[in-house]
């Protein structure tokens, strides 16, 4: 019969979201991730696999936990400026909410990754990436609805909000609070391109 884990395996799970959120993929150490978790190795490698693999669990576990605020505004609100200046002003709160590290772990645990971890930074690259084209799809309806000037680079802007967003995790990291980011968020918001009354 096999034996059953003497450990809560989602608080664990937690646990180690906890931990790569602070310190980054690469300069959080298996020992770090056992002694943060309250587990041995051997019950690590049982229940998550390697390192990386426990990474790819906290990632998704971390998008449907912290960073849903996101999917959430860009699916819910009725025009696309709109979705953005909500994904903007929740960002400056979620960065900043003092129950959990400050900024985005999509943004901020593969920043400084070496040629071993390649992988790992790619897969968040392509999470970004995910996010920026979810913003421009957004963008692009508004220009469908004429809601946007015809010239509107709807590419660049959504490149732009997703800058923003990576902006305002690093600025969260750094101490910033959740009133300046929402300033920030504030004026972000009048770059969006104002349709001519003519």
């Amino acid at each position: 019969m096999a034996r059953q884990r003497a450990f809560d395996r989602d608080a664990a799970l937690e646990n180690a979201l906890l931990a790569f959120w602070r310190h980054g993929y690469e300069a959080t150490s298996v020992a770090e991730l056992t002694a943060a978790m309250g587990i041995r190795p051997p019950s690590l490698y049982a229940a998550f696999g390697d390192k990386r693999r426990l990474f790819e669990e906290v990632v998704r576990r971390y998008q449907e936990v912290y960073g849903s605020f996101s999917t959430r505004a860009l699916a819910e609100e009725p025009t696309g400026r709109q979705a953005v200046e909500r994904v903007l002003r929740e960002a400056a709160s979620e960065y900043t909410d003092p129950g959990h590290p400050p900024g985005c772990l999509i943004i901020t645990a593969a920043v400084n990754c070496g040629p071993e971890s390649a992988e790992v930074e790619e897969g968040l690259r392509q999470g970004r990436e995910a996010s920026k084209a979810a913003i421009r799809a957004r963008i692009d309806g508004d220009m469908a609805a004429g809601l946007l000037p015809p010239e509107t680079d709807t590419a660049a802007l959504a490149a732009y909000y997703a800058a923003v967003i990576q902006g305002m995790s690093t600025q969260a990291r750094d101490g910033t609070g959740r009133e300046e980011l929402e300033r920030v968020a504030e004026l972000a918001m009048l770059a969006w391109p104002a349709v001519s009354a003519t």
